[in-house]
């Protein structure tokens, strides 16, 4: 009876951080099944389902199975494998205690809706412990395997009742839609302007936030709040009628994401930053992606006296919406590139600062400076003048007040790491665009040049070539390439090494420490480390000292 209460105890902890971790990863991907199930196409996901523990769980099922059909040599074995299952349960209890300990335990962020599933999913676990334990009192085998059986299948089992719990979830975000719709109607002189696109989003709505604030009431969503449930708790909770503009950022996962966010907010003015390949394998085409993320969406949720404003640098955008015949009272183009209805010239870039011009061609012009890291951010900058001046700022009222725009708003971040090297933190999304433009960036450095980045996801059928040219880029600009998933390794390692980087210089490393042990002879002043997408945040907490 002690060993029953003693296995279902470790077996129970053990399920506690399963479901821990597999409510984490649902909210990490907002809950879509096509971002969920993307997942197990990466290596890391792929080592979740083939997990050497998992699989020695699989054969102690089978060896089970085994004995039912030769009896004889059940009895010898029974102990050993019961040996075998207490010592796994143990070794996994341990592990989840010591990440508790660690404070590096992976679940979810505390919400109504994971408090919720946590407590039905940990309910559940519990009842049917308890219920095994009931029907196979007499059988410590069978009660054994129950439990082995439940252990094996509670991946699949957690996220089936994740899914059959939506229409609750459903019907819940359909009321929360409903009410930030109607106290939206509410507002009739309330400008709104949304902005959308595959990268740059966030920076461009810090930076028209920043200078709409200097003359007018401005309310923007916040951090992670692009999604129709987040844009309309901002609605609900923060927009009063003080509020002359509302700036909201519209993210999209799928055909008809942008058209939902639009009937919510009805924008007057809208901004695409720019359209790349970032989540191809979610919207399965590009035609869908463009729809979506691209932008066509919101051009058609504008009405009539409408305005939409469009980066002219993004080589999609210039495809598909350059001749478009819009009834809009205006359709605005910026570039850093030519001359078109607003552009940049004469930019100059430092570590920690861009300084250019901005003209229209409606004769406008005026010197600008801000404190920002990177020359991906004047296309962004660009973009929030634009909706500036159809709010009717002149050039010389938007360049004083750029001069407010804080550092951390932008897409890279620079800072002082270990050692005094200096640290370039673009850990908040990972794109293609915006890999390149950072790799670039580095050539600003005379020590050596680092980075440190896991593979792109969601990319498709283009993550390959992707890749190749993230290859090709670090083979300019590195001396030093760790790359921590394994997805798309060889490929980034084939290009550089095509194009004359030293292949020891190239490396597949994951173990937090591996990596610290690596470049910690790097950290010094003159050197410079370029972190990309998600990284361990113990690593991060290493290198910033």
């Amino acid at each position: 009876m002690a060993l029953v209460l003693f296995l279902s105890l470790l077996w129970f902890i053990r399920e506690i951080k399963i479901a821990l971790f597999y409510l984490y990863l649902w909210q990490l991907k907002e809950y879509h099944l096509g971002r969920f199930y993307d997942h197990f196409r990466t290596a890391k996901g792929r080592r979740l389902i083939w997990h050497p523990l998992k699989i020695a769980k699989i054969l102690l099922l089978l060896i089970y199975v085994c004995l039912f059909f030769f009896p004889t040599i059940a009895f010898l074995l029974n102990s050993l494998w019961l040996f075998s299952l207490l010592i796994i349960y143990g070794f996994e209890a341990a592990v989840f205690l010591k990440d508790v300990f660690r404070k590096t335990l992976k679940k979810p962020i505390s919400t109504i809706k994971t408090v919720f599933l946590g407590s039905v999913v940990i309910s559940a676990l519990g009842s049917g412990l308890i219920l095994a334990n009931l029907v196979f009192q007499n059988d410590l085998q069978k009660f054994l395997l129950i439990l082995l059986v439940l252990d094996v299948l509670s991946p699949f089992l957690i996220s089936l009742l994740v899914i059959s719990l939506q229409p609750l979830t459903i019907i819940w975000r359909k009321s929360i839609i409903e009410k930030a719709k109607r106290k939206r109607a509410q507002f009739k002189n309330l400008v709104v302007i949304g902005i959308t696109g595959s990268y740059g989003k966030t920076s461009t709505k810090e930076f028209l936030t920043t200078i709409l604030s200097q003359k007018l009431n401005v309310l923007s969503t916040k951090e992670h709040q692009n999604s129709e449930i987040g844009i309309s708790r901002c609605i609900l909770d923060e927009l009063n009628e003080k509020n002359q503009v509302f700036i909201v950022e519209m993210g999209a996962y799928g055909l008809g994401w942008i058209k939902l966010l639009t009937d919510i907010v009805r924008p007057q003015i809208g901004i695409v930053t720019g359209i790349n390949q970032q989540h191809l394998a979610l919207f399965g085409t590009m035609k869908n992606l463009i729809s979506a993320e691209g932008g066509q969406e919101l051009i058609e949720s504008l009405p009539r006296n409408g305005v939409i404003i469009l980066n002219g640098n993004s080589q999609l955008i210039m495809s598909n919406f350059r001749f478009l015949a819009l009834d809009l009272k205006s359709q605005i183009f910026c570039s850093t590139k030519e001359k078109m209805d607003i552009w940049a010239e004469d930019i100059k870039t430092e570590k920690n600062r861009l300084s250019f011009r901005i003209v229209s061609k409606d004769g406008q012009a005026a010197n600008f400076k801000v404190n920002l890291v990177g020359r991906q951010d004047v296309e962004n900058i660009l973009l929030a003048v634009a909706g500036a001046k159809e709010m009717g700022f002149t050039f010389e009222e938007i360049a004083r007040a750029a001069e407010k725009i804080k550092p951390e708003q932008g897409a890279l971040k620079l800072l002082k790491g270990s050692g005094g090297v200096d640290l370039i933190d673009s850990t908040y999304s990972a794109n293609i665009n915006g890999v390149i433009a950072a790799l670039d960036h580095l050539k600003l450095w005379s020590g050596k040049k680092i980075i440190i980045m896991p593979c792109l996801i969601e990319l498709g059928s283009v993550s390959t070539e992707a890749h190749r040219q993230i290859g090709k880029k670090m083979a300019e600009t590195c001396d030093l390439a760790i790359i921590t998933t394994k997805d798309k390794f060889d490929e980034i390692k084939e290009e550089a090494v095509k194009l004359g980087m030293n292949p020891n210089n190239i490396l597949f490393l994951e173990n937090p420490l591996e990596i610290w042990e690596k470049i910690k002879g790097f950290c010094l002043p003159e050197n410079v480390i370029l972190l990309e997408g998600r990284l361990p945040a113990g690593l991060i907490a290493k290198l910033k000292g």
